[in-house]
């Protein structure tokens, strides 16, 4: 097989890199393309500021002119820097099944990467948390939700005969959505609801839910901070990702907790899946690409849950019952049954009892891989 490689470094081959994947996966009835205007954005260095502390390139393959693969390499300075590392990165994988094509797409980013002075390379992974990360390995038969990966089966394999295994995994939990909390989370709920010290603030517009999307992301960046890959975000970061995702989310779904000085000290934000009219609009959103999505949200029986936070002080003091019950009420005012835990890394025991207590059970597995650049 006679493999061509290039390096998207032009705008043409960039529109060629970011679409190739519907034409490799044309066909699979469980891909959900990207949002391309996120997509765009991605490559964009005046919207993605990860660009400015990162050195990436971005290469298709091609057999007899057509193109069959990609992949993007990263190097994320800032990260290795603050935690001494020589980590390389490969990201946005998606080739047709064949293992000389893989081969010859990761081949070139461990060169890449170990010519920059790289030990290791990890992926899939992105610039941080923050980009789907690793490789679905377990419960492909579920479709993909906003902000994971989407991948054929075959991909798993491709990957681990390149010498790649296991840096860590991330598990989705799928849970029912009771009609009532469990006895034990009633009492601990009557107990936190009147403790005149927290207050718990629902939201009917999302006028009223604006002014807490920047501190919501300000204690994102204080609790995530231990995470694996985490960046923080900038507050110029934060104000585009609240302008990027209020428009898509149903206030009633978010909740938050404040203190006695007004001040957030915990939130969770869910939004009802939308992964059917993602792909129903092909990841577009004109010329109507929109009305899909907003119409899957509203036919969908299934809640997914993207982000939660206490603040580390107010651990253990019930607000996350304050806030689930809180949840799951008016998640059954819009008939949502059933819940996506979105994912959560394996070693997170307190999670993943949380999720485990309302009954649910691991449905999703997701694999970043590693490999030391010798």
């Amino acid at each position: 097989m006679n493999i061509v490689l290039k390096v998207a470094d032009s705008k043409q081959l960039l529109k060629e890199f970011i679409f190739l994947p519907e034409k490799i996966y044309k066909g699979d009835s469980r891909w959900v393309p990207p949002m391309y205007v996120d997509e765009w954005n991605f490559h964009n260095p005046k919207q993605n500021k990860a660009l400015e502390y990162s050195d990436i390139i971005r290469v298709i393959a091609y057999v007899d002119a057509q193109p069959v693969g990609r992949i993007l390499g990263i190097i994320n300075h800032k990260y290795n820097r603050e935690h001494q590392e020589q980590t390389g990165r490969f990201f946005a994988l998606d080739c047709i099944n064949n293992q000389q094509v893989a081969h010859a797409l990761i081949e070139y980013i461990e060169r890449w990467a170990k010519n920059k002075g790289m030990n290791k390379l990890i992926g899939p992974y992105g610039f941080s948390d923050k980009d789907p990360q690793g490789l679905q390995i377990e419960g492909l038969d579920l479709l993909p939700v906003i902000a994971t990966p989407t991948n054929p089966v075959y991909l798993q394999t491709l990957v681990e005969d390149e010498g790649y295994s296991k840096e860590l995994d991330c598990v989705s939990y799928q849970m029912p959505i009771p009609d009532k909390l469990p006895p034990i989370y009633e009492r601990v709920f009557d107990r936190i609801a009147s403790n005149k010290k927290f207050r718990l603030l629902e939201f009917a517009t999302k006028r009223q839910l604006e002014p807490y999307i920047v501190p919501v992301f300000r204690l994102v960046n204080e609790t995530y901070a231990p995470l694996f890959g985490f960046v923080p975000m900038t507050e110029e970061e934060m104000k585009k990702f609240a302008a990027q995702y209020l428009p898509v989310l149903a206030p009633e779904l978010v909740k938050v907790v404040v203190n006695s000085s007004n001040d957030l000290v915990a939130f969770v934000v869910a939004m009802p899946d939308m992964s059917k009219g993602i792909q129903r609009a092909k990841g577009r959103l004109l010329p109507f690409g929109f009305i899909h999505i907003l119409s899957s949200m509203k036919k969908t029986n299934q809640l997914n849950l993207l982000l939660g936070a206490i603040k580390s002080s107010h651990r253990g003091k019930g607000l996350n019952v304050l806030m689930g019950k809180a949840l799951i009420e008016s998640a059954r005012k819009r008939s949502l049954t059933v819940m996506d835990s979105h994912l959560i890394l394996e070693k997170n025991e307190i999670m993943r009892a949380e999720c485990e207590k309302l009954g649910g059970a691991i449905r999703k597995r997701y694999r970043v891989y590693q490999k030391l650049l010798g």
